[in-house]
């Protein structure tokens, strides 16, 4: 009997964390989500606020090198990135940008994506070199996965 009990307790506990890490996962996709529609709409201090918990949320749910961190980080560099904290903007960019190469390879068209929004931190702080240099980059990529 005590065998049976241990049995019911742990799939209990196993399908608590799945309904858990469920729930983390839905909340992920509506913060996520709201920080889209935030945006579009200019109000980017809240987007902000919004996406900072998105990040957090992907961190505990999926773990800091996980592409949906790399989505988190990217979000909130575009909110930045419209508020003209460029240098705010530009380590977030970098970081998902390693976990982009790292999860799914240099030359995977989402590292491709993010290296998009790099170029256009760099168009609009001035480094022409460094937006040229990851748009040649980006043609690379590109060819290899026509």
């Amino acid at each position: 009997m005590k065998a049976l009990a241990k049995i019911v307790l742990l799939t209990m506990l196993v399908v608590l964390i799945t309904v858990s890490a469920h729930s983390q996962e839905n909340l992920w996709y509506e913060l996520n989500y709201k920080v889209r529609e935030l945006y579009k709409q200019g109000e980017y201090s809240e987007a902000t606020d919004v996406a900072k918990e998105a990040l957090k949320v992907a961190e505990n749910t999926f773990g800091p090198d996980h592409p949906r961190v790399a989505t988190s980080l990217n979000n909130l560099g575009e909110v930045y990135g419209a508020q003209g904290r460029y240098a705010e903007a530009e380590p977030l960019y970098k970081r998902a940008l390693a976990i982009l190469e790292e999860a799914l390879g240099p030359e995977h068209p989402d590292v491709a994506r993010m290296l998009e929004n790099m170029v256009e931190l760099y168009r609009a702080i001035g480094n022409k070199e460094e937006a040229e240099r990851l748009e040649e980059r980006i043609k690379i990529i590109r060819s290899k996965n026509q």
